[in-house]
């Protein structure tokens, strides 16, 4: 009788201690996933290269080739063209990327993600994005000022509806 209640004593005070040393390392090593007096900007988003830059009208002769319920006027590439996306912080260009489209035919959205550090305080930021090879310049353009707070993270994201959101 006596030794089993040795045995609990031990027993809890080897627990305690385990658990005393799992809860010391739980909470004391300071880990900063970022450096002091910097924040986190995210490009995060998914879009759709244009396919109608690939289309084009089927002549007569391939038509009349078809059968009646095969006769449409376009023929389309199912490949998307890869988009183009350029970010630029105080007029600086720090980020630029084709990305092409997924999936096995590349019939899929192009996926874009890059985390950027940055310094903490004011600062003039300029997203863009050509979705269409056929155009000169630039489809989507938003420019903001933003003011990071330091370890902030903050998200640049793409709706086709809204443009460039920043949240």
């Amino acid at each position: 009788m006596k030794s089993r209640i040795h045995h609990l004593i031990l027993g809890g005070l080897v627990t305690m201690a385990l658990t005393a040393v799992v809860a010391y390392y739980a909470s004391s090593p300071q880990w900063r996933d970022m450096p002091e007096d910097t924040a986190l900007l995210r490009l995060s988003f998914t879009h759709s290269g244009d396919r109608s830059a690939t289309c084009r009208d089927r002549t007569a002769e391939e038509l009349a080739k078809l059968p009646p319920n095969m006769r449409a006027k376009q023929i389309c590439d199912r490949r998307r063209p890869p988009i183009y996306v350029e970010l630029a912080v105080d007029g600086k260009t720090i980020y630029t990327v084709e990305q092409p489209p997924s999936g096995l035919a590349g019939s899929g959205p192009s996926r874009i993600y890059e985390r950027l550090l940055l310094p903490i305080g004011n600062h003039s930021v300029t997203v863009r994005m050509r979705d269409n090879p056929a155009t000169d310049g630039f489809d989507f353009v938003e420019t903001r000022q933003i003011d990071l707070k330091a370890e902030q993270s903050f998200v640049i994201d793409f709706r086709t509806a809204s443009g460039f959101t920043f949240h």
